[in-house]
């Protein structure tokens, strides 16, 4: 059976945030703190490569989680492409003038982007460990992520992996995530967007780290059946440092629908971005998003069929 076409949104006025899961085929935990900050550094390298804004991510030890925001080819100029094939290829190389349109192309290709990264990455952890063979488990997971607060609780899901592993008690001490790269090196590199969500709410960028860190606590406090928490001692020691948030929702249940969705965000961004996708879904029925419980005003479409 063929692979069925990914969603993905070729809107040429308007970038899109897309949310992506890859997994291991290898079991257990293969990723060490060595095999952690390689693929950080890869993921580091296409980002600066691929027309994309990455927003958070987290690399656990069998799987790595990316919210990014990918620009359309209208917005990437000539020039623009030019630059990027040379961070791409070796210094020294010339521009295949012919092949502008298809590099522009790839470069706003969230397939080509994720690819570049699972496959650079492969290479490296094959020669290290000595091995052959494919690295990765089944085709990447992409969930069409709406702007403002369904971002806001994406990023949230994705900086708490760690917290809710029990690995750490707080989600800024782990390394290997986006709340982790902002608290402990300030952002070092300009690697992330500085966006959180907060961007629509007209949060001043000033104040965004801040606001998100509130917001991530109480999320991180609700408790999941099986799953570690913030504890409370360390939530209230950070709510004594300004941590007060009047419009904050508390995170709850159903965070898998940030995995297992192909769309998500306001019933209106759902059944828009459905309708230019539907054919790819399963049946002839017309398909009617679900509400996410627990998050006002958020709906869902399942998943698209996979090969």
């Amino acid at each position: 059976m063929p692979r069925i076409p990914r969603m993905l949104r070729t809107d040429p006025s308007q970038k899109t945030v897309y949310h992506v899961i890859s997994r291991t085929a290898l079991d257990g935990l293969p990723f060490k703190d060595a095999e952690k900050d390689e693929l950080v550094r890869v993921i580091k390298r296409f980002s600066l490569v691929y027309a994309v804004e990455v927003i958070g991510f987290s690399i656990m030890g069998n799987h790595w989680h990316l919210l990014a925001e990918i620009s359309p080819v209208s917005m990437l100029s000539d020039d623009e492409v030019r630059r990027r094939f040379m961070l791409l290829h070796t210094k020294g190389s010339e521009f295949p003038e012919g092949q502008l349109e298809a590099f522009r192309e790839r470069f706003s290709s969230l397939s080509w982007y994720i690819k570049d990264i699972k496959q650079t990455f492969s290479r490296i952890y094959n020669r290290k460990k000595n091995r052959r063979g494919t690295l990765w488990g089944e085709r990447f997971k992409s969930v069409i992520v709406e702007k403002g607060e369904t971002v806001i609780n994406c990023l949230a899901y994705i900086d708490l992996n760690a917290v809710r592993a029990g690995i750490v008690k707080r989600p800024e001490n782990y390394r290997w995530c986006s709340i982790g790269h902002h608290v402990q090196t300030g952002n070092r590199d300009d690697f992330l967007s500085l966006d959180f969500g907060l961007v629509e709410f007209g949060v001043e960028s000033a104040e965004r780290l801040q606001k998100y860190r509130e917001f991530l606590y109480h999320a991180g406090s609700v408790k999941k059946r099986g799953k570690a928490a913030i504890l409370t001692r360390v939530f209230q020691s950070e709510k004594e440092k300004n941590f007060e948030l009047d419009r904050i929702r508390r995170f709850r249940s159903r965070t898998r629908y940030f995995t297992d969705s192909g769309i998500i965000g306001s019933k209106s961004f759902v059944i828009g971005t459905y309708e230019i996708f539907k054919d790819r879904f399963y049946g002839s029925r017309e398909r009617v998003p679900k509400r996410v419980s627990g998050f006002d005003g958020m709906y869902s479409m399942k998943r698209l069929r996979e090969a």
